[in-house]
């Protein structure tokens, strides 16, 4: 089975998505570390890398085609990206993580550092960038959340109830994972 758990900068689907993998003794493929990888190969901020993607569709489609691949050759897997839910196919339970702009840019701060004022800027930035992206390369609106089979609001709850509220729906469907 596979489960895809996407959502904006700093809205918590890394944290929960490894928090699940552990609970479930599965692997999680995130997109997110992939494309920071990639941004500190080249010496550049996520801003600037996210830019350079702008100009080569070839960054986006290498990361979404490996997240594809392994969502259709690989059983009992988290994906977790922005996209992971439109790569994933009709199979997997996709999850979107929200929050609101604020609480996440203070979670980047939290998590990278810097002033509230830069990261907020960078963030703008970045969704500015990657919302165009999606937009161009697949046709993708960002914002439509029609896909997604859950939709959980990340200010209301932390990282472990959230990870209760998933595991619930998991567990519920029957033997999505092997355990």
């Amino acid at each position: 089975m596979l489960l895809t758990i996407s959502g904006l900068p700093g809205s918590g689907t890394t944290t929960v998505s490894r928090m699940l993998a552990l609970h479930y003794d599965i692997e999680m493929i995130s997109a997110g570390d992939v494309f920071r990888n990639l941004a500190k190969e080249h010496s550049m901020s996520l801003g600037e890398f996210g830019k350079l993607a702008e100009s080569d569709p070839a960054i986006d489609r290498m990361i979404d085609e490996r997240q594809q691949d392994i969502a259709l050759s690989r059983d009992n897997i988290i994906l977790e990206g922005r996209l992971a839910g439109h790569m994933a196919g009709d199979e997997a339970l996709c999850i979107w993580l929200k929050a609101s702009r604020k609480v996440r840019v203070e979670r980047i701060v939290g998590r990278e550092g810097s002033s509230f004022e830069a990261k907020l800027n960078e963030t703008i930035e970045r969704e500015s960038s990657e919302a165009l992206r999606y937009r161009e390369i697949y046709d993708i609106d960002i914002n439509d959340l029609s896909i997604y089979d859950l939709v959980i609001e990340s200010n209301r709850w932390n990282q472990y109830q959230i990870c209760d509220i998933l595991k619930a729906a998991i567990d519920n469907l029957g033997g999505f994972f092997n355990e």
